[in-house]
C-alpha cells in the first residue's frame, strides 16, 4: 500500500519532516516515490504542496493520521480524503 507520511531530517533535537509518498512496508528514511513537501513541529510552518497531495489521495493513497492533521492547517478539505 501507498502512504503519504513524514521522513524525519533537520539536526538533532530539532527535526524537521519531509512529507513523503512512499510504500507501508519501507523504513521511514529509505527512498520515497514522491516529494510533498516539509514541516517545521516547532515553528509550526512549512512548505507543503496541497495540490501533490490531492493528487495522490486521488491515485489511493493513504495518509497517516498526523499527515492529515498537517494538511488541514495548509488548508486541506478533508472530504476529498475520504
Amino acid at each position: 500500500m501507498v502512504r503519504i507520511r513524514l521522513s524525519r531530517a533537520g539536526r538533532k533535537k530539532h527535526p524537521v519532516y519531509r512529507m513523503v509518498v512512499m510504500d507501508s512496508r519501507a523504513p521511514r528514511e529509505s527512498k520515497y516515490i514522491d516529494y510533498i513537501g516539509t514541516y517545521d513541529p516547532i515553528l509550526k510552518t512549512g512548505n507543503i504542496n496541497v495540490e501533490k497531495a490531492k493528487e495522490w489521495l486521488a491515485k489511493g493513497a493513504q495518509p497517516t493520521e498526523r499527515v492529515l492533521k498537517i494538511l488541514k492547517q495548509f488548508g486541506f478539505e478533508e472530504q476529498t480524503a475520504k
